[in-house]
């Protein structure tokens, strides 16, 4: 009864606090992510661990290099998206009235087709789903000022992270269980991101030339949600591959667009979210679908599509603190996808 008490009042004060904790949670995303393409520069480049004077200023030179690398990359796509991406959701929303209408009109035939009857309500309002998730983006961007507060200060108190640290756990045992935990969830949490977002980024490209190749019109708008719907499991990649399908089905005048767009992006899909990921990430997401599902659901009940975009983020940090501990690994035991799990700190 105790634990249900304690339960509830964290998922009550996770769904209250849900205005701090997203631009926090937002701020943190975009720190890791940061750090994560950072290291990954860095790791291209000479002079990681020099002994003499010379190097030591080489590598610091280094370093600056990659951070300015890694906003540089940052800078781009936020270019690409204002330049090439904007303008066209502006023409999708412009055309929502009319791809609402064809959708009725595709209703009402496949209804006397097959004999069924058709209520014109029963199609959903696309007009109002736009509406509604434009809002809850609006939400987030109203408080990208608070985002870029909380990441600047990120950046600033970065250095100082580890003597912090260390000051709060003085005993050697503890300190070194501690560093053991958050040095697995910093490394799998950067690895994850770099590669979720890479693949991300390589499947909306592959997504955008595919489309254009076979004149699906909005080809960069649906490009751009194959990308962010990545970070959701499984429901991204059916919003992905079903939204670009249904509007070549009732745009185009034959079956023949519809069957390459839901072959190519299903193809892309597969390819490199269930074959080329898992070999890149490893055992980082070595986690049960039906996990994934239940973890998706209940941050999207919380944290709206905030919370569905962090979840598996967040699920990864659990699993691992989880491990770590004897009177907790059982679940993340049931979290795994096969029972293997990271091995606990033996201290």
């Amino acid at each position: 009864m105790h634990g249900i008490i304690i339960f509830t009042a964290i998922i009550f004060f996770l769904w209250i606090a849900r205005s701090i904790l997203i631009p926090l949670l937002v701020a943190a995303f975009l720190w890791y992510l940061m750090n994560a393409i950072s290291d990954y520069y860095r790791r291209v480049m000479p002079y990681k661990n020099p002994t003499d004077k010379r190097g030591r200023f080489l590598s610091h030179t280094f370093d600056w290099l990659s951070y300015i690398g890694t906003i540089a990359t940052i800078g781009l796509i936020i270019y690409l998206f204002t330049t090439q991406i904007s303008p066209m959701f502006s023409e999708l929303t412009n055309a929502l009235p009319a791809i609402q209408e064809k959708l009725t009109n595709l209703g009402t035939y496949l209804s006397e087709s097959l004999g069924l009857h058709f209520d014109s309500n029963m199609i959903p309002n696309l007009t109002n789903i736009a509406t509604n998730i434009g809002a809850s983006v609006a939400g987030i961007a109203t408080s990208f000022g608070m985002v870029l507060v909380y990441l600047i200060f990120m950046f600033v108190e970065q250095s100082t992270f580890n003597s912090k640290f260390a000051a709060m756990f003085p005993t050697r045992r503890q300190h070194k269980k501690m560093r053991y935990i958050l040095d697995s969830i910093d490394s799998n949490m950067k690895k994850y991101l770099f590669v979720k977002t890479a693949i991300s980024a390589i499947t909306g490209i592959a997504s955008f030339i595919w489309l254009q190749l076979i004149d699906v019109e909005f080809a960069g708008v649906w490009a751009f949600i194959v990308f962010i719907t990545s970070y959701i499991p499984t429901i991204g990649a059916i919003v992905a591959c079903s939204l670009p399908i249904l509007y070549s089905l009732i745009s185009a005048p034959t079956l023949q667009q519809p069957i390459l767009t839901a072959v190519g992006l299903i193809s892309l899909q597969i390819l490199f979210g269930n074959i080329i990921e898992p070999k890149l990430t490893g055992k980082t997401l070595n986690l049960s679908t039906l996990a994934i599902l239940i973890n998706l659901v209940v941050w999207g009940m919380i944290w709206g599509i905030a919370g569905m975009f962090f979840s598996v983020p967040l699920l990864v940090a659990i699993y691992i603190i989880c491990a770590q501990f004897d009177s907790t690994r059982w679940v993340a035991v049931l979290l795994s996808a096969d029972g293997q799990i990271p091995d606990k700190d033996e201290e």
